[in-house]
């Protein structure tokens, strides 16, 4: 299944442009949300077929959404890429452990997105 539609979580506003226009740019239909409240509000009115999940964000955190998406079975399904600044390797463990397809630590290279996002679909 190629990845056509992708939901973005991040709180900043500058990451969620950055990374809508690389995906825009492939032809990827792009949403967005800036916290948890909003990511599930998304979920419920179109399923993505990727989600790309920062990891540090006020109130719930990427690590506990990413885990309540997998704990949800109408959402469990979708792969998440979790996106973040943290780059040590307990980080990418964890959130790997939280049900994460894959880790891109920030700033995003977007060889490197791709080849992951490519590696899903």
């Amino acid at each position: 299944m190629a990845i056509q539609k992708v939901l973005i979580v991040d709180d900043s506003k500058t990451e969620l442009m950055y990374l809508t226009d690389l995906l825009q740019k492939k032809g990827m239909s792009v949403r967005t949300a800036e916290g948890a409240e909003e990511a599930f509000k998304r979920l419920t009115e179109e399923k993505p077929d990727l989600i790309l999940m920062d990891v540090v964000m006020p109130g719930q955190n990427g690590f506990q959404l990413t885990r309540a998406i997998n704990r949800s079975s109408d959402y469990a399904d979708i792969p998440i890429i979790l996106c973040t600044s943290k780059s040590l390797e307990t980080d990418r463990v964890w959130g790997m452990r939280q049900g994460a397809r894959d880790y891109i630590t920030k700033p995003v290279d977007p060889v490197e997105l791709f080849t992951k996002i490519k590696a899903l679909g």
